[in-house]
């Protein structure tokens, strides 16, 4: 009993660890955006700011146009999440319900392809899109964003569609239902949690991406907001401090959000299928 009460708080100790060391760089962030500049120029730096205040914010959206660069994020970021989700889902059921040795050498390939870093796949994907002129086009963007994240759409809905047991589907085609009115009536209702999670993970990967959209997008116009982001980083390499951790906690408040909802559709399609089983 004593081992276990030991073993437990040695749990719980290393779960506040690992939740300290997630939300310091958050709590810096939303720190620094509050201070003044007297303060953060001062060598003995604080956790709380002494005089908070809004102008680190105000400054932010006085010198780069952080609305308009989210709405583009936005565009594209939904846009490659509903496209993603379109293709990944049919998909994904095939490959869950008819393994086969070409099914597991794709699902394999698919694994393994969320291992290639971006910089090994820039140069062929800047070249296609080239030829297909679509070099600086948000739309050229979600077209990539769609193509870097169907795998890991396609992984994680294959969890969710083998889930689903397949004797539901059997005992709707003894009942005479046909495989579309199966697939539309029994599967996919099953399937919208997974659909929901999947779609959002999708979203909060292209909300955050950077590498992509600065090599890719060069009109000002069409560039999103972490791109916009390094644009208070002076030629000299010093950043503005203040606005720049503002700039960042505003764009940091979407993917939270985001993320919380990603919990409770994960949390309600486990229950979900708990009570099936």
């Amino acid at each position: 009993m004593r081992t276990s009460t030991s073993a437990r708080v040695g749990q719980y100790a290393a779960l506040l660890a690992y939740l300290a060391f997630l939300a310091l760089p958050f709590l810096w962030l939303l720190s620094t955006a509050f201070k003044s500049p007297r303060e953060l120029g001062s060598p003995h730096p604080t956790w709380i700011p002494r005089n908070p205040t809004l102008d680190n914010f105000r400054q932010a959206f006085d010198e780069q146009p952080l609305l308009h660069a989210a709405l583009n994020s936005l565009l594209a970021a939904a846009s490659a999440a509903l496209v993603a989700v379109l293709l990944a889902t049919p998909m994904a059921y095939v490959m869950a319900r008819h393994r086969t040795l070409l099914g597991r050498a794709a699902t394999g390939w698919v694994v393994v392809s969320q291992a290639f870093p971006f910089v090994l796949v820039i140069i062929p994907l800047f070249l296609v899109l080239k030829n297909l002129r679509l070099i600086d086009s948000v739309f050229g963007l979600v077209m990539v964003y769609v193509v870097w994240s169907l795998p890991f759409a396609l992984w994680m809905l294959g969890g969710y569609v083998r889930a689903v047991p397949v004797e539901l589907e059997e005992a709707a085609a003894v009942d005479g239902a046909g495989r579309l009115r199966t697939l539309v009536s029994v599967t996919a209702p099953l399937l919208a949690p997974g659909i929901v999670a999947t779609a959002l993970f999708a979203f909060v990967t292209a909300w955050n991406e950077f590498f992509f959209a600065l090599v890719l997008l060069k009109t000002p116009e069409k560039q999103t907001l972490p791109v916009v982001l390094t644009h208070f980083i002076g030629a000299e390499g010093v950043a503005d401090l203040g606005p720049l951790a503002a700039a960042a906690f505003l764009a940091t408040l979407p993917s939270l959000v985001v993320f919380a909802l990603i919990q409770r559709r994960i949390t309600g399609g486990m229950m979900a299928g708990a009570v099936k089983s």
